[in-house]
């Protein structure tokens, strides 16, 4: 414990020689003073960790300065890693949202269309209670007809639009 005084004296000397060197140097490489502040302490502290092992007290303001530009280069390379990574990600996000709505639109266009086929009756039916959500007793109501009737069809409609709906299904390339 004895010897850790006298170092930790010397280190002190040598980091009063040069206060603001490691921030200066990282802020030369990163542009950024908050990220240059973190950078320089980083290196600081990886200087006072390390001091012992430095055999030539008097080299320790190139050492500490290599320390911190190495630092602040991984710093940058970090950050334009993360950059580029959330580019791809934004990008590739914007690209799949496109696809997606265009997609949908198309799905859309298909279920209207496969909607605009059934028959007045069935059509009436299936817009009564699939799309405006009426129970089988309100479109009997609405539509003047029997509740069996409107069941028999309801089920005609979903399978005459479940048919176009598979063929458009199929249709689709595989993604």
């Amino acid at each position: 414990m004895s010897g850790e005084a006298p170092l930790t004296h010397e280190f002190d000397q040598c980091l009063a020689e040069c206060p603001r060197l490691a921030y200066r140097v990282a802020l030369g490489v990163l542009r950024n003073p908050a990220e240059a502040e973190d950078v320089a302490q980083e290196a600081m502290l990886r200087a006072y960790r390390n001091f012992a092992q430095l055999r030539d007290r008097q080299r320790f303001r190139p050492w500490l300065v290599r320390t911190a530009w190495r630092l602040a280069l991984d710093a940058r390379r970090a950050a334009q890693r993360r950059e580029r990574h959330q580019s791809a990600a934004v990008d590739h996000r914007e690209e799949f949202e496109a696809e997606e709505v265009a997609a949908a639109r198309e799905f859309e266009r298909h279920v209207a269309d496969a909607l605009d086929s059934l028959s007045e009756k069935l059509r009436l039916v299936m817009v009564l209670a699939a799309i405006k959500g009426y129970n089988v007793r309100e479109v009997a109501a609405l539509a003047g007809i029997p509740e069996g009737t409107v069941k028999t069809r309801l089920v005609r409609a979903r399978m005459h639009m479940a048919e176009k709906l598979r063929c458009f299904v199929k249709n689709i390339p595989a993604g």
